[in-house]
C-alpha cells in the first residue's frame, strides 16, 4: 500500500491512520521524502498551531489554509459548482439550498450531486427540482417567510409558518430566525448611508443582487428606520426564548406566529 515509503516511514503512516494519532506524523514531518508528494488534510477543526507537527510542516512544508466560506459568497460557490458540473441554477434555488442547508460545503455538494444524476436531460435546475429531489420546499422556506414580512402579508406568512408547524424539520426556528436576521440587519445597517434607498446605493450592500436589493426597497417602505430596529429587536428576544430564556417551553411554530404578528403591528 505503501510502495514509496521506507519500511519505517510506512510504520509511521500507520500509527497516524488512527483516531488522535496525527502527532505521529512529527516523524515524518522532520525528515520529509524530497521525492513524494505527501498531502495531510485536516478537516473538522483547526490546526493547533502551537502543536510541534504544525512547527515541523510550516519549516519543511507548504501549509494551505481554506477559510471557511462567508454566508454571502454561498450562492456563489453554488452556482460555480454546478456550472463545473455542466449545468445552471436559478438565483432562488441558490438561495433555498443555501438558506436549507447552510454553510456545510460537503452536503450541498452530495445533494447537488444527487440531483443533477436524476436531471434526466435538463441543464436548468430550478425550484421544483430543488423541490423534488432535495426535499425544500419552492413555496414554504425562510426566503419565502422573509418575502411576506417585507411585504407586510400576514396571511402567507402565517400559512408559511403553519407549514413548518406540520413539517417541523422544514423550518426550525433558529434556522428561520438566523436567515430572517441576516436579511434585516443588513437593511438596517444602511440607514446610516446618504441615498439609502437608491439602488445604486444598496446594491454593494446586497452583493450586487437585484433581487435582494429590490426586497430591502420595499422593507423601508412599508417599515422605516423604527420598524425595521424593532424586527431586529424581535429576532433577538424570540431567539432567547426559542433556547428556553424566559419562555416554559413553547413550540417552534408558536414562537414564530408570536414574533411574526408582533413585527407587523403598528408600533
Amino acid at each position: 500500500r505503501y510502495p514509496m515509503f521506507s519500511d519505517r516511514q510506512v510504520v509511521i503512516l500507520k500509527e497516524a491512520q488512527m483516531m488522535n494519532g496525527i502527532d505521529k506524523l512529527e516523524l515524518y514531518a522532520d525528515q520529509p521524502l524530497a521525492s513524494t508528494l505527501f498531502i495531510i488534510a485536516y478537516k473538522g477543526k483547526k490546526f493547533d498551531k502551537r502543536t510541534k507537527l504544525y512547527t515541523l510542516l510550516n519549516k519543511t512544508a507548504e501549509v494551505f489554509e481554506s477559510a471557511k466560506i462567508q454566508d454571502h459568497q454561498l450562492e456563489g460557490w453554488i452556482s460555480k459548482l454546478v456550472s463545473s458540473k455542466g449545468f445552471t441554477i436559478s438565483h432562488k434555488s441558490a438561495l433555498l439550498m443555501q438558506e436549507h442547508i447552510g454553510n456545510d460545503l460537503s452536503r450541498i455538494s452530495s445533494e447537488l450531486e444527487k440531483l443533477t444524476i436524476n436531471l434526466e436531460g435538463k441543464t436548468t435546475i430550478d425550484e421544483a427540482d430543488i423541490e423534488k429531489y432535495i426535499g425544500i420546499s419552492k413555496e414554504y422556506n425562510a426566503f419565502e417567510l422573509q418575502a411576506a414580512i417585507s411585504n407586510k402579508d400576514l396571511p402567507t406568512a402565517l400559512k408559511i409558518i403553519n407549514y413548518f408547524e406540520n413539517n417541523p424539520k422544514a423550518g426550525p426556528i433558529q434556522l428561520v430566525s438566523g436567515a430572517l436576521y441576516s436579511f434585516f440587519s443588513r437593511v438596517y445597517s444602511v440607514y446610516g448611508l446618504s441615498n439609502s434607498t437608491q439602488e445604486a446605493t444598496l446594491k454593494p450592500h446586497f452583493y450586487f443582487n437585484v433581487h435582494a436589493v429590490k426586497q430591502a426597497q420595499t422593507t423601508m417602505r412599508n417599515y422605516g428606520y423604527s420598524g425595521v430596529e424593532r424586527i431586529i429587536l424581535l429576532l433577538h428576544h424570540y431567539n432567547l426564548k426559542s433556547i428556553g430564556i424566559g419562555d416554559a417551553g413553547s413550540e417552534s411554530a408558536s414562537l414564530l406566529k408570536e414574533m411574526v404578528v408582533k413585527m407587523m403591528m403598528p408600533a
